[in-house]
């Protein structure tokens, strides 16, 4: 039968279903069908009101469609207020949520009924929306953001079955002081087939490779600057948002302080593991290290809602751990604690303030998040001694504090073979000593580092540290489908750790995907915002990449700004500017890159690109500046 003999027609679908709702009938299958009676009733009369109509409701799924979208929204809005107030007065195991997804789409009319992708979309998107909430469709929220006050949280272009085009959507609820959504940039991810060699990933390491170095908490890197990087920095976290401070050395020993940071990392390595908190991250906070800022001054700097912080004083066989939670609002203490343990309990004593600290923030954790948090790499404490002196060390960043790190996690694997973050520990200072130039045989270093990350992987495969660090090793070797597979690995474990998304936003990058890669780089900067070089200058090539010349500047000059040396910067600069008809910047770069590098040559340059367009549009300009 052909479609001609349908009606085609625009409209607003909503789809409807109930979160658990097997859990809730297995419990009490009359209860759960009265409740659902009730409720439906209460949504078929707010969809009545808001002019629209039910088309069909089976088990505990409803669907309905509306002339306009901003009734269907508002419709959508209303239902969630009432069933909440409805399960005020149900005790939690009974409590019947409605999740709710709305689109604007073309759909095919059959009498009473309508068929097609737009009503296909609509029941995706309720699959996204969370219990209790809303999501939308992008040419939805379009319609409604300047008729209904709502907060949002865009969450990226979903790919829906039989659907050509990814599907931007928004979660969003009620907000009376709502002006636009501010919401950050989730990105979907894709892998890639590539095929580069060693020898170009090292070119990229010699011509900018400091995009992939992760900076220590003691780096003193300045932030970004007022315009471009603060807009993207001006996000609004939907998750519980909190900062863990430097626990202060307590102990009389300047020695200890290895001690007291490496509680504080393990901290917010643990917190980083539960999806329903924001944790800024570790170089962020340890800028504040040994200061005494006022709360509420630094809640709204760092843009958190609660801040954990706390001391550390170890004694022989004796610690000391205060801690405190403070609500960055009203400065309140939400609880404070002094826990005084055998040093042969500071595992199960570094659980009890995660597990307290979640309690009282009330978010929501499933078993197996509570487990990954909690769980220990290694029983030995002498071990893990070993192990946080190591990275002690591993963050001074010289050639010295290098070699005595791999030492120390070498007497870490002595005593615990099993040892996997010391595995990771040993792969990194490997990586790092072909990142700086600190070994003579760099391809030979980079497949120690490769072998003991792929250790780290065997031994734990929930470490989201080890996936990051194969991760990256991949993507020196060039290859970034793996590269991004173990990445993406990483941060489903660990959705808080920014490193892995700076990582898969040059991944992206170089594998010829600058717009997906500017949406990662755009969420480092909710996690941490002080970048180094590399990030500027690959956020700097991704919008040029894209067509976007006076972004690509913006970010590029503050980089030259800040690091006058780092040459990649200068490489940029020069074609831009010469691409750009600005001849006389393009000499400026090019004499800046030849004091810089006297020797440098094109031929040596960007052959990480896997898109050959993608350099030669750059290598084009430097030919036009001059260089060759």
């Amino acid at each position: 039968m052909s479609d001609r003999q349908f009606k085609r027609k625009l409209t607003a679908i909503l789809s409807a279903d109930v979160e658990g709702y097997s859990r809730l009938m297995s419990l009490d299958d009359a209860e759960t069908v009265n409740t659902l009676k009730s409720y439906r009733e209460k949504i078929n009369h707010q969809v009545q009101t808001h002019r629209g109509r039910v088309i069909d409701s089976p088990g505990d799924n409803l669907l309905a469609e509306f002339i306009s979208v901003v009734d269907a929204v508002k419709c959508a809005l209303e239902i969630q207020d009432e069933i909440k107030k409805c399960n005020a007065s149900l005790p939690d195991d009974r409590k019947m949520v409605f999740r709710i997804g709305v689109n604007l789409g073309d759909v095919i009319a059959d009498g009473d009924r309508i068929y097609g992708d737009g009503v296909n979309i609509a029941a995706h998107l309720e699959g996204l929306a969370k219990g209790g909430g809303i999501c939308i469709s992008g040419n939805t929220y379009e319609q409604i953001q300047n008729i209904i006050p709502v907060g949002c949280e865009f969450i990226g272009k979903q790919t829906v079955k039989n659907i050509t085009t990814p599907i931007p959507a928004y979660r969003i609820w009620k907000d009376p002081d709502a002006t636009t959504c501010t919401a950050y940039v989730a990105v979907q991810r894709k892998s890639k087939k590539t095929a580069l060699t060693l020898a170009a990933a090292v070119i990229i390491l010699l011509c900018g490779g400091a995009a992939f170095m992760k900076y220590s908490p003691t780096s003193t890197s300045p932030p970004p600057g007022d315009d471009a990087a603060r807009s993207l920095e001006n996000l609004s976290h939907a998750k519980t948002s909190i900062a863990v401070l430097p626990f202060a050395n307590l102990s009389n020993d300047a020695d200890q302080e290895y001690f007291s940071d490496g509680i504080t990392q393990d901290i917010i390595t643990d917190l980083s593991k539960f999806r329903e908190l924001a944790v800024t991250a570790s170089t962020t906070v340890f800028k504040y290290k040994g200061n005494t800022p006022d709360i509420k001054e630094l809640g709204d700097k760092l843009n958190v809602k609660y801040i954990l912080e706390g001391s550390v004083q170890k004694a022989g066989d004796q610690v000391r751990i205060n801690a405190q939670l403070i609500d960055t609002a009203s400065g309140n203490h939400i609880w404070a604690q002094r826990f005084d343990r055998q040093i042969e309990d500071i595992f199960e004593l570094q659980d009890e303030i995660i597990e307290t600290t979640v309690k009282k923030l009330a978010v929501k954790v499933d078993q197996s998040e509570r487990a990954l948090a909690m769980s220990k790499s290694t029983g030995s404490l002498e071990a893990y001694d070993y192990y946080l002196q190591a990275y002690h060390h591993f963050f001074q960043r010289t050639r010295d504090g290098n070699i005595e790190a791999q030492k120390l996690f070498k007497k870490a694997l002595a005593l615990d073979p099993n040892y996997a973050a010391a595995y990771v520990g040993l792969a990194k200072v490997r990586t790092w000593a072909v990142n700086y130039g600190w070994t003579e045989f760099p391809n030979v270093a980079l497949q120690e580092a490769l072998d003991l990350a792929k250790k780290a992987v065997q031994l734990d495969d929930s470490n989201a540290s080890a996936r990051a660090q194969l991760g990256y090793i991949y993507m020196r070797f060039g290859e970034y489908d793996l590269a991004e597979s173990e990445l993406q690995k990483a941060i489903d474990l660990n959705p808080n750790d920014y490193i892995s998304y700076r990582y898969i936003g040059a991944v992206l990058l170089y594998a010829g995907q600058p717009a997906k890669s500017l949406d990662w780089y755009n969420q480092v900067l909710e996690f941490d915002p002080y970048l180094s070089p590399g990030v500027y200058m690959n956020i700097g090539i991704g919008h040029y990449l894209n067509g976007d010349d006076d972004q690509a500047i913006h970010w590029l000059k503050q980089a030259a700004t800040k690091w006058p040396t780092f040459l990649g910067c200068h490489i940029l600069l020069a074609s831009i500017y010469a691409q750009t008809g600005q001849m006389d910047l393009a000499a400026a770069e090019k004499a800046e890159i030849l004091r810089i590098s006297p020797f440098f040559k094109l031929d040596f340059y960007g052959q990480a690109y896997q898109n050959p367009a993608h350099r030669e549009k750059i290598v084009a300009g430097l030919r036009k500046a001059g260089l060759n």
